[in-house]
């Protein structure tokens, strides 16, 4: 869009509309003209076109263009398909109602959708766009301007991992809007018809339910089936998925006018009341939130007051003044929509994207005041990976510097505070230091006396702890005496407690804790990461928070007045019972299968190979596993072909599977391989993995030529 457009109080909404929808059409007619243009390399960012049902290639998210499709159900025929499924494996708390107080919703709309978040195994931009302040957001909408936009699964586990509702987009638009209107309202039993498509839809891919935008005008007698459309749709999301929503934007009115109407009020309510809330479009005046909440009564916290962080015609006007919208919208206790909150990554806001998204998220959480807790489930395990990154670690093990992104990987993200250049030690996420596992930290970093200490809170929760004890195991690198523990809060009725978890004395400050409890260090796989672990017993206390406690140590604890500099990586958290033990079946029992097998070869020996490889259990049992690593080892026909021979066993890190099968593309093979064994490493909850020589592997001979 053009700055100068953008940024012009008196142009309304429709001609912005107008304008972005000439530009769609340009860009449409390049793209027919240059089809040359190809989406079959993940460094790409190119617009993506419905990929061929049968034809394999690299995974990728896509939208449902046409209502034929719909109808069809083609989706469910392309190899792509059991790619798109969000990861059963998730603790997914999104399941439940959503809590009765005012929610935040964010919607995408990230320069069109389907961008270095459509490689479902991963891109390779580490400066991907993401979202990481997961503990403000109830509901995130993934938009797109495609009839039927369906959430790329990455987006789908990460909200899911945090108890954040995902939503996909239903749209009509311009002509074509209202010839697909005309078809999907011709009668009550079509209207039926694509609602109950919509709702399988949302089932099978494993996400919360649907926002549905008619930005078309209809025909009167077009109405009363649009409604049989919204109710059937929200019955039957209800009814197959728990805590499901349908949310109804603020666009069509009940006389089929396409006319905007900023709040919740008589032309558009009938719509509201058969549905899980509404999105208010974003130009509402400063009233409207109340005069909203007075219509809606004791649905209040349903009704999303809009807010565009572009700030087209945007109350308060929006970017970096986001914060007036919210806090009226706060002030009339009614919820808050947040669309393109990707404005700070799209317009290059300075000084970098990672310190200009913690400061305006900064200020929407020093505005909304809300902070959704971790799940109170144990096993809890984070290593704070944001899914983006220059390398891949397990266990402290570094087994790739390739650059990636897949958002699906984002652990447990930690509330960090934005950045103070006045405190003694910085707290960030430093994607380019070292990790313990994935391809996240939180660094500490500056300077401190020693006989002081500094602390950071990083989590905030509800951990009920009963008679078994509480183990806990974080992994620290460290520079000289830079000491890193976690300080834990507790809470029973009126009773607070804090625990220092350190493997170092601390007695010129223990006064300050009520117990001390001294871990025990193990070193890594990896030179420099230490493990640490400790036991808490707290009977009847519930774990609320969680801080890292930076200080300086020596052997014999004297002070010293001199500040000191000071460095430490954490690297994990994981919080467990003392009986639990993450349950790996033996290889045996696992079916590991390969097909859509391709063999490409050159001239001088050597080939390429693409593959797909599935996994189960031949008992059909679903274990919850948080992730498979995918590993290579290639076999030589010299080694083969002498029993006495040993092979260097190389194992070579591909990449990662959120479902039961992975795609393996472009494989170079060298000419003296005779067999290829791709190994499938589980992991589990409590961020534990499998014995890569007792995992299930499939493995391929090579074909001569």
């Amino acid at each position: 869009m053009i700055p100068w457009l953008l940024g012009a109080a008196y142009i309304n909404r429709q001609f912005l509309i107008n304008v972005r929808h000439i530009l769609r059409f340009f860009v449409g007619a390049i793209q027919i003209l240059y089809p040359f243009v190809i989406m079959s390399n993940p460094k790409s960012e190119s617009v993506v076109s419905e990929p061929s049902a049968s034809e394999p290639s690299i995974p990728i998210s896509y939208p449902i263009k046409t209502l034929e499709d719909l109808e069809s159900r083609s989706y469910f025929e392309s190899f792509h398909y059991p790619f798109n499924k969000a990861s059963s494996s998730v603790n997914n708390s999104s399941s439940s109602s959503l809590p009765n107080r005012r929610r935040l919703l964010v919607c995408h709309d990230m320069a069109g959708g389907y961008l270095d978040d459509k490689w479902i195994q991963g891109g390779t931009n580490p400066d991907a766009y993401a979202i990481w302040h997961w503990h403000l957001i109830d509901v995130f909408v993934y938009f797109s301007h495609s009839l039927v936009t369906l959430p790329p699964p990455s987006w789908t586990n990460a909200a899911h991992r945090h108890g954040v509702k995902v939503l996909g987009t239903f749209i009509t638009e311009w002509d074509e809007g209202k010839a697909v209107c005309d078809t999907l309202l011709s009668t009550k039993e079509t209207a039926h018809m694509y609602a109950e498509r919509l709702a399988e839809l949302a089932a099978d891919l494993g996400f919360d339910g649907w926002l549905i935008n008619m930005e078309v005008n209809l025909d009167l007698g077009q109405i009363s089936n649009l409604k049989e459309f919204v109710e059937h749709l929200s019955l039957r999301m209800h009814s197959s998925v728990p805590g499901s929503l349908v949310i109804w934007y603020d666009s069509v009115t009940l006389d089929g006018k396409l006319n905007w109407q900023d709040q919740l009020n008589e032309h558009n309510k009938p719509f509201f009341d058969i549905c899980d809330g509404i999105f208010v479009n974003y130009t509402w005046k400063e009233d409207y939130p109340r005069l909203s909440a007075a219509v809606a009564s004791d649905r209040k916290f349903d009704v999303y007051m809009g807010i565009d962080v572009f700030g087209r015609n945007t109350y308060g006007g929006g970017q970096w003044n986001v914060n007036v919208a919210l806090d009226v919208i706060r002030k009339n206790d009614v919820s808050a929509a947040i669309f393109a909150p990707g404005w700070v990554y799209e317009t290059k806001q300075p000084p970098n994207f990672e310190t200009a998204q913690n400061s305006w998220w900064g200020l929407v959480e020093k505005s909304w005041g809300i902070l959704q807790k971790l799940p109170g489930v144990l096993p809890f395990y984070t290593n704070f990976d944001q899914g983006r990154g220059y390398h891949i670690s397990v266990d402290g093990d570094n087994v790739s510097d390739a650059t990636w992104c897949n958002i699906s990987c984002q652990g447990f993200q930690p509330l960090l505070e934005s950045s103070d250049p006045t405190n003694s030690i910085q707290v960030s996420v430093d994607l380019k230091e070292a990790s313990y596992s994935g391809g996240g930290n939180i660094t500490f970093k500056g300077s401190l006396e020693e006989q002081t200490y500094y602390e950071s809170k990083i989590f905030q929760g509800e951990f009920l702890l009963t008679n078994l004890p509480i183990h806990f195991i974080y992994s620290v690198k460290s520079d000289g005496n830079s000491s890193l523990g976690l300080k834990l809060e507790f809470t029973s009725g009126d009773q607070r407690a804090s625990v220092l978890l350190t493997s170092r004395a601390v007695n010129r400050f223990s006064s300050k804790f009520s117990k001390v409890i001294m871990t025990r260090e193990h070193k890594g796989l990896s030179s420099g990461w230490v493990i640490n672990e400790g036991v808490v017993a707290m009977n009847g206390y519930t774990l609320t928070e969680i801080h890292a406690a930076c200080y300086r140590s020596n052997g014999n604890d004297e002070t010293v007045a001199s500040p000191s500099d000071y460095f430490a990586l954490l690297g994990h958290i994981t919080i467990k019972t003392s009986d639990y033990k993450s349950d790996f079946p033996v290889s045996s029992s696992w079916l590991v299968d390969g097909s859509y097998i391709k063999w490409t070869s050159d001239p001088l020996g050597s080939k390429t190979l693409d593959l797909k490889i599935s996994w189960k259990l031949k008992n059909g049992q679903n274990f919850l596993f948080l992730k498979y690593n995918v590993y290579l080892v290639k076999l030589s026909k010299q080694a083969d072909g002498n029993p006495g021979t040993t092979l260097e066993d190389v194992k070579e890190y591909l990449g990662v599977a959120q479902v039961n099968c992975f795609y393996v593309s472009d494989l170079e093979v060298p000419s003296d391989t005779s067999s290829l064994k791709f190994i499938i490493q589980a992991c589990g909850v409590d961020g534990t993995f499998q014995e890569l020589d007792e995992s299930p592997y499939y493995q391929l001979e090579v074909e001569d030529p």
